[in-house]
């Protein structure tokens, strides 16, 4: 089969596509025609060894696909044929690629099977840290940065799903669009925020702040939270790692939090897959329910045939498009 390989630690553009062996089925797993490969800034990271795990070499990169089920081994009940999303430790970037059955859920009938890929990991980061670090409620006020991505889009539908009021900072260009996907008021990312999302909230601040950008804007997200408000941090893709001004946290009355989604799905130290999937199977039933009542619509705005993954990284970097940016590895 076609592959993206790591062969050892490299820029993501040193990457090579190659034919190699297709992955072995093992007990408890289901092989997938891919169909659509998810790519993001993370994978920058793998390739180069500079991520908190590192798979062995050689490997083919991409941690979450959507596909069709082509094998299933012994005691699996996902039949062939069933259509799914999936999330991997890696392997995505390939033709097939194999996942733990308890990773893989089937896509109903009527949803569409490209935009799937956005299920496995951003909209999962984005609920969890709303639902179970940052406690949104129906009614509060919810600031979510980079709200034009993957990760931020999905947590201003979510936040919109659980009856929060949702301010969103993002590039004048995708104002009207994330108006349209229940955001209540859209402030530009290139702009300070404290003042406007003070006057928006009545001087009262949010409840929680999704930031999945970190780097400079971190302290001044502080600064607007109400009291007892909580910022759930998850990602850096401005490229810095802020510190906490513990000061401000007492004054307040506030809290940082973490959230590191790929602690439930077996990522880190210890592999607790096993242990969290019962609560990881919850929360893409929870996800699948609202896609289907309408309350979520994953976007893909880049699509590249395997070849061209330099490209469609090249896109993710430019932060051009809305949502995800996938390879097809059927082309």
């Amino acid at each position: 089969m076609r592959a993206v390989l790591c062969e050892s630690w490299r820029d993501f553009s040193a990457l090579e596509l190659k034919d190699i062996p297709p992955p072995e089925l093992r007990p408890g797993s289901l092989r997938i025609r891919v169909e659509a490969a998810g790519i993001s800034f993370a994978t920058q990271l793998v390739v180069a060894g500079k991520y908190q795990r590192r798979p062995p070499l050689p490997f083919v990169p991409g941690t979450e696909v959507t596909g069709t089920v082509i094998e299933a081994a012994e005691g699996v009940a996902i039949a062939p044929g069933t259509r799914v999303f999936a999330v991997l430790d890696w392997g995505g970037m390939a033709e097939e690629a194999v996942a733990d059955a308890i990773h893989v859920t089937p896509i109903p009938d009527g949803l569409p099977l490209e935009a799937a890929v956005a299920m496995p990991i951003s909209y999962p980061t984005a609920a969890s840290a709303l639902m179970w670090r940052g406690r949104v409620g129906s009614g509060d006020w919810v600031l979510v940065h980079g709200a034009g991505g993957g990760v931020g889009l999905a947590g201003v539908e979510v936040a919109h799903a659980l009856g929060a009021r949702v301010i969103a900072r993002a590039g004048l260009a995708k104002h009207p669009m994330l108006l349209a996907r229940g955001a209540q008021a859209v402030l530009p990312s290139d702009a300070p925020f404290r003042e406007a999302v003070l006057a928006i909230t009545g001087g009262a601040g949010v409840a929680c702040v999704l930031d999945v950008l970190g780097g400079s804007l971190f302290e001044e997200s502080l600064r607007c939270l109400g009291d007892g408000g909580t910022l759930v941090t998850v990602g850096y893709a401005a490229g810095g790692i802020p510190t906490v001004p513990a000061n401000i946290l007492l004054l307040k009355n506030i809290a940082v939090a973490g959230l590191n989604w790929g602690s439930y799905i077996g990522w880190s130290p210890g592999d607790n897959r096993l242990h969290h999937a019962p609560r990881v199977r919850a929360m893409w039933d929870q996800l699948v329910e609202w896609w289907q009542a309408g309350l979520l619509r994953p976007e893909v705005s880049g699509r590249y045939p395997l070849a061209q993954f330099r490209e469609a990284m090249a896109q993710l970097a430019a932060r051009q498009g809305v949502g995800r940016v996938v390879l097809q590895p059927q082309r």
